[in-house]
């Protein structure tokens, strides 16, 4: 039985070592060059100075996202890429109107004030304000466990925090999100006037993080205000609730909810020298949120993916696939650029064959998750010993990236850039998403990291 296997263990250990590369001297020295290039002689950092500094916040709709649009074009054309053009997509426009104002009522009189950010796509508060008895859930079966009997005319909070187990701060993201995204459509069920959702943060600070909230079915006429509490906040709150269940919660919000308007994903290309009908996609969203001014989440995603084909310019890199930088419109709360891309190559019969997103910040990267076959996978994770020398190890099988999901069927293999998780969720979707939480060389060795997975995918192809 030994001597049957022989053989096949042979063959095996001599398909590995060849996948790790057809020509390992070769890439090694290219991606030194892309490492060395972005950290020396890099342009993403300043892009996104410019983005975030002068531009600031670009919600959807807004004025400062049509200054992104032009800007952002404006450098893909001084990159002397081979096309660049702008795909109309309609988006939705809310705004938050004047800032937002909260505090507690104990039943003495005391009003202890709090800090709050409407949800995207809230509904604003009655003029003067809404003021209401709280009851605390954690949960959506809690919810419905109180009944309609125990919430109606209340304002309902759920506090329930991110799981600190988890490692991957995405997961316990993901785990929470829920009752930001659907909190209102749940509670309006039960005759609730109101929400407050915890802010979906480990970090423990006064700044409310916002996010996009959805009423789902909802008649219109039983929309309910609903806005997100800081983490400090909803402690103070829920140890309040404990001494005085019959205390009151009053909020104030301005926002509100627009028609649909004209908005543009960002494009540029360089044309493939061998398979100029095949693509490969790079990109990151170009709204952000208001409250801060959109750095980590996601400037250096947009910023970094333009760097990857500055970078092959810059190196005289000619590749084999047509390469694209898209530069994705409304993420943050519709995913209206997103969808447009995938429905639009998919119309013109466009084959894709990779697609490549950062937008989990620009911290430290440390490698990238796959949503691909086992053949892909394995590829990819053959090319390890390259990216060894920069301290990326992870291969992992996971979600790649919102915008580039709507591909997903059409497509070969779908990848997003994993930096540090530990930090942006800190930050995410807060006052303290600015330029000054960027690390340049940290957002150098991302567009590097990035530009090398792009350089291999495109030099070996798609299984």
């Amino acid at each position: 039985m030994k001597i049957k296997l022989f053989p096949t263990i042979i063959f095996t250990f001599l398909f590995s070592f060849l996948a790790i590369s057809q020509n390992p001297t070769k890439d090694s020295i290219m991606l030194k060059k892309l490492y060395n290039t972005a950290l020396t002689d890099g342009k993403a950092y300043e892009w996104l100075d410019y983005l975030s500094n002068e531009i600031g916040g670009r919600l959807s709709g807004s004025v400062e996202a049509e200054y992104a649009v032009k800007y952002t074009e404006a450098q893909l054309n001084e990159l002397g890429l081979d096309k660049v053009w702008l795909q109309p997509v309609m988006v939705p426009k809310w705004t938050r109107g004047f800032k937002e104002y909260a505090y507690i009522e104990g039943s003495s009189g005391i009003k202890t004030v709090t800090h709050i950010s409407a949800l995207g796509g809230s509904i604003p508060t009655p003029n003067l304000g809404l003021k209401a008895e709280v009851i605390e859930v954690h949960s959506f079966d809690e919810l419905a466990a109180l009944g309609k009997e125990k919430i109606e005319g209340k304002i309902v909070f759920f506090n329930r925090p991110m799981n600190p187990e988890f490692i991957h701060t995405g997961y316990a993201y993901g785990g929470a999100s829920d009752q930001r995204f659907s909190g209102a459509e749940h509670a309006a069920k039960f005759g609730a006037v109101g929400v407050i959702v915890r802010s979906l943060s480990h970090k423990m600070d006064d700044a409310p993080h916002t996010g996009a909230m959805s009423y789902g079915s909802t008649p219109e006429s039983k929309y309910i205000p609903a806005a997100a509490i800081s983490t400090n906040g909803a402690e103070l709150l829920s140890s309040l609730l404990k001494l005085d269940p019959n205390l009151k919660f009053y909020f104030k919000q301005n926002c509100k909810i627009w028609d649909d308007v004209l908005s543009y994903n960002v494009i540029g290309e360089i044309k493939g020298s061998v398979y100029p009908d095949r693509y490969m996609v790079v990109g990151g969203h170009l709204d952000s949120w208001d409250n801060g001014d959109g750095s980590h989440d996601d400037g250096a995603g947009v910023t970094q993916s333009m760097e990857v084909l500055r970078l092959f310019k810059k190196l005289n890199y000619k590749p084999k696939h047509t390469i694209r930088v898209v530069l994705f419109m409304n993420e943050e709360n519709g995913l209206r650029g997103g969808r447009k891309y995938a429905e639009e190559i998919k119309s013109k019969n466009e084959k894709h064959v990779f697609a490549l997103e950062s937008d989990s910040g620009g911290f430290t990267p440390r490698g990238f998750s796959l949503e691909t076959d086992a053949a892909n996978v394995a590829q990819i994770r053959s090319w390890a010993p390259l990216f060894e020398p920069y301290f990326i190890h992870l291969f992992t099988e996971g979600y790649s990236g919102a915008d580039i999901r709507p591909m997903k069927g059409n497509i070969d293999v779908l990848a997003g850039l994993q930096p540090d998780s530990q930090r942006y969720f800190d930050i995410h979707h807060s006052e303290n998403d600015t330029f000054d939480k960027i690390n340049k060389r940290e957002l150098e060795l991302g567009a590097a990291t990035m530009a090398s997975l792009m350089y291999l995918m495109d030099t070996y192809g798609a299984k």
